[in-house]
């Protein structure tokens, strides 16, 4: 994940990473990764199999692949080919080659200049792709991409080619077959003594063993060969992980049983008793336990799968010999495309022909259809609902709204949030500490247990190895940090950072910026009355003819309101203005005069007849101005920003939740205090500079955490400097550098449905926090035997494995309740 510091010369990567299985894998790789030179912030998510690597110019991305593979684990590579245009001689072969060479994360490139093809083995990442065909483009030449495997889809889900859930649900089937005739002998003979004397005399004690013993070996070295095959050489390294406790319980286990079937004499006497049904049952359910696991973690990042399938795969693009279907990789800017009724839109643009309303709701989260005519920006992947246009695409590629969504939502999926770091700390010594803990179970046992002690010892560290289980620590934080951000992505509210989950949980005040942000942002005419003898209409003609030459954003809602009714203005004559006092021209043959009070008492016009709807209006937070034609006062004249629609509720749910509220305006006092009267606001801080924003949200934070709200563009250093800044966007604009949080819809309510879903998402990470650690706090220890002296209580080795393959589903499965989230109506929320 980038950092927020870092320069633009820095090299962002996104390694998918195989092998992964539990916290104290990604802790590891983490490590690793840190110490390469060059590398400025590295963060791996065990959750989705990704580490995020900044670099500085420095640092390479081979080096980080480099290191990853001496932690045991594996970058995983993919081949791309693209078709390339334009070259000639060997020449332009070496130049492309060393373009792509150059790519970070890009492993080697061979181009053949016969074929016109280059293919590339790269890491996988977010963008790499994108990267390539820029570097191609660099050098002069035209690249399309002939056949990838980086989709988004794929990526959104499982990297590990062990954690697919069909090659997981094989090898449970093979390991449950193979394991079922073990289980019922060993166990049905303890359970039924007359099933026992019957395999005894029909089978026979040794040839029983045997057969076990086989069976057990098929189990362990076919379908379990994936925990071996991490696992040792984990423990070779002296590091083990999840697969290393595996294998060292099962091995156990299974060594013991094998000295017990071929060399009895080598044990100590009423102590040859085999174990194999707990090696086998071990291995089938923990490999059950990833199967469920991999099937809910596939779930996880459901939202951005369905983001991604928005965007359609061709388009209807116009040609000056008619219409064609053409891929939507192959549509560039400035292209025309049409959209009939019922098709979703292929990419960014602007309306150039036509009407229709679309369904924008993948983007804004809100459901209503907004009205598109000439001129209307679209976003690719809404749907047209009734009529047809054509459009002009504006962005393509990973330029796209869509695009930056599904970036930015993984990069805040990648991210780790400051609750993670007791988990990190954790991890980091957990399973040394497990095999400690069970090598210390294994002495005390064998040496103050009762007989036989041998098999009490086995038994019981074997248990310990097989219930600890990293993975759910490990799986606390970023399964949710998945389904929240995904979720609040579908409601039109985007987590541009994962931590700001957190903190926009902890934050006391909401600072909003006024204009634009609670109100539209463009000034209407809202009060219009004319002094006896003049009419609306006229005045109103008048006045509008005189600002037709004003810059003032007064002038601008003046003539808006003129032109709305179809009123006929003319240009003025002898225009004339007076800044902080009004403007005055020839209009209609008459003097016409537009200002302020001060502006009318200069022309010896009272205004008295007007004080009391003057004080009114001052009360409203508008600024009344006045019209005087031919020296006579003819009206009384109000503009203001209106508030949006819903302002007034959002304020009172935030007061609900506990939050206090603060606008910042450049308005004077008292037309900002009036306006916060009437919407509720706690604190008003008025008269101020675009550059005092951030004093002003920095004297805020003395109090606790602050989170501003603006419009993400003129407000871009207060968004910055406060714990969380939140960019209300427009749903086509959501680029917003300085913001952590955008709401895509505009609408105010997004602030409400944030801190809910981010309430929501840290109580599911607590909660799944709390089931890991007292999971290993209680069964560890039980375990070990320690409630043996006291009641006779043992935890079996298969209990043991049953048991820890279900936390790591409950935790998986505890996260993706956030995937139904609903805001409720007022505050709160519901998961």
């Amino acid at each position: 994940m980038p950092d927020g510091n870092a320069s633009r010369s820095d090299i962002s990567l996104t390694l998918p990473i195989t092998g992964m299985t539990c916290a104290s894998c990604a802790t590891r790789v983490e490590k690793a990764i840190k110490a390469v030179p060059g590398v400025l912030t590295a963060n791996v998510n065990a959750a989705t199999g990704h580490a995020h690597v900044l670099l500085d110019r420095s640092g390479r991305s081979t080096a980080v692949a480099e290191a990853v593979r001496k932690a045991g684990y594996q970058t995983r590579e993919e081949t791309t080919e693209f078709a390339i245009g334009g070259m000639t001689c060997a020449s332009c072969v070496s130049r492309v080659e060393k373009a792509l060479r150059e790519v970070p994360g890009v492993s080697s490139a061979a181009v053949n200049l016969a074929t016109g093809r280059a293919t590339v083995r790269h890491m996988g990442g977010n963008d790499i792709v994108a990267r390539m065909k820029a570097a191609i483009r660099s050098t002069g030449y035209i690249a399309e991409e002939r056949q990838s495997q980086h989709v988004h889809g794929d990526h959104a889900g499982h990297v590990h080619t062990d954690e697919n859930p069909s090659d997981l649900g094989r090898a449970v089937l093979i390991a449950g077959l193979l394991t079922l005739p073990v289980f019922i002998v060993e166990m049905g003979s303890h359970l039924i003594p007359s099933f026992g004397d019957w395999v005894m005399s029909t089978v026979g004690h040794q040839p029983s063993l045997v057969i076990q013993f086989v069976l057990t070996s098929l189990v362990l070295f076919w379908p379990g060969w994936q925990f071996f095959r991490a696992g040792i050489p984990a423990l070779l390294r002296l590091a083990p992980e999840m697969n290393a406790l595996v294998v060292l319980g099962t091995s156990a286990a299974y060594a013991y049983s094998v000295v017990a079937t071929f060399a009895p004499q080598w044990l100590p006497a009423g102590t040859a008793n085999v174990y194999y049904e707990a090696a086998a049952v071990i291995v089938t359910l923990i490999l059950l336990g990833r199967y469920l696991e991999a099937r809910a973690k596939g779930r996880t990042s459901d939202a951005i799968r369905r983001l991604i399938r928005l965007q359609p795969k061709t388009a209807r693009v116009v040609r000056a010999d008619g219409v064609v279907e053409l891929p939507v990789e192959q549509l560039i800017v400035g292209d025309r495309v049409q959209v009939r009724p019922g098709e979703r839109v292929a990419v960014d643009g602007v309306v150039t022909e036509g009407s229709s309303y679309v369904d924008e709701s993948m983007i804004t989260g809100e459901s209503v259809p907004v009205q598109k005519t000439e001129g209307s920006p679209v976003v690719g992947g809404t749907i047209n609902k009734a009529g047809s246009f054509t459009f002009e695409a504006a962005r393509v590629g990973s330029d796209t709204v869509l695009a930056q969504i599904v970036r930015m939502v993984e990069e805040a999926q990648g991210s780790k949030l400051p609750i993670q770091a007791l988990v990190d700390k954790v991890t980091g010594w957990f399973v040394p500490a497990v095999v400690a803990a069970a090598g210390l179970t294994f002495i005390v046992w064998a040496l103050v247990g009762p007989e036989p002690a041998l098999t009490f010892a086995l038994i019981n560290a074997v248990a310990v190895l097989i219930v600890a289980c990293p993975c759910a620590m490990g799986l606390a934080t970023p399964t949710s940090i998945m389904v929240g951000t995904g979720r609040a992505a579908e409601l039109g509210i985007l987590f541009r950072r994962g931590d700001a989950l957190q903190s926009l949980k902890e934050v006391g005040t909401i600072a909003f910026d006024k204009t634009g942000t609670l109100t539209m942002g463009r000034p209407e005419l809202t009060d219009f009355v004319v002094t006896e003898g003049f009419t609306e209409s006229d005045v109103l003609r008048l006045v509008a003819s005189v600002e037709t030459r004003s810059e003032h954003p007064v002038a601008d809602a003046i003539v808006s309101a003129a032109k709305a009714p179809g009123l006929a203005l003319e240009a003025p004559l002898d225009f004339e203005a007076s800044a902080g006092f009004g403007v005055s021209a020839i209009a209609g043959g008459q003097k016409i005069t537009i200002g302020s009070n001060r502006q009318m008492r200069t022309m010896l016009i009272s205004t008295e007849m007007f004080s009391e709807r003057a004080e009114g209006l001052a009360r409203d937070g508008k600024s009344p101005i006045y019209a005087a034609v031919d020296g006579r006062l003819a009206a009384i004249i109000a503009v203001a920003d209106p508030l949006k629609p819903t302002t007034r509720e959002v304020i009172a749910s935030l007061h609900e939740l506990g939050l206090k509220t603060a606008m910042i305006s450049g308005d004077n006092q008292r037309t900002a205090e009036a306006i916060a009267r009437r919407i509720g606001i706690d604190e008003v801080h008025a008269e101020v500079l675009p550059d005092g924003k951030v004093a002003v949200v920095e004297a805020l934070r003395r109090d606790g955490k602050v989170a501003f709200v603006g419009d993400g563009i003129n407000d871009a250093p207060a968004l910055a400097a406060a714990d969380v800044g939140i960019a209300v966007g427009s749903g086509t604009d959501i680029a917003i550098e300085s913001a952590d949080v955008v709401l895509m819809s505009g609408d105010l309510k997004g602030i409400v449905k944030a801190i809910a879903i981010s309430q929501a998402t840290i109580r599911n990470i607590r909660q799944n926090l709390f089931w890991a650690f007292a999971y290993n706090i209680l069964l560890i220890p039980i375990a070990a035997g320690i409630l043996y002296p006291f009641s006779g209580t043992l935890l079996s080795p298969v209990l043991a494995a049953g048991a820890m393959a279900l936390s790591s589903v409950f935790v998986v499965g505890n996260a993706l309740r956030l995937r139904r989230f609903k805001t409720r109506p007022n505050v709160g929320a519901a998961a």
